[in-house]
C-alpha cells in the first residue's frame, strides 16, 4: 500500500513539473508563429 501511495505522489509531481513547463512555454511565445518558419523556408525574401 504504501508503494502506491508513493507512486502516486511521483505521477502527480510529475505531472505538476510538466503543467507548469507547457504554460512557461505558452508564456514566452513558444507557440506564436506557427506557420513563419514553414514558409520562411519556401520563400527567400532578398
Amino acid at each position: 500500500m504504501t508503494i502506491i501511495l508513493l507512486l502516486l505522489a511521483v505521477s502527480l509531481a510529475l505531472g505538476a513539473v510538466g503543467l507548469v513547463v507547457f504554460l512557461w512555454a505558452l508564456r514566452s511565445g513558444q507557440y506564436d508563429d506557427l506557420d513563419g518558419a514553414a514558409n520562411r523556408i519556401l520563400f527567400d525574401e532578398d
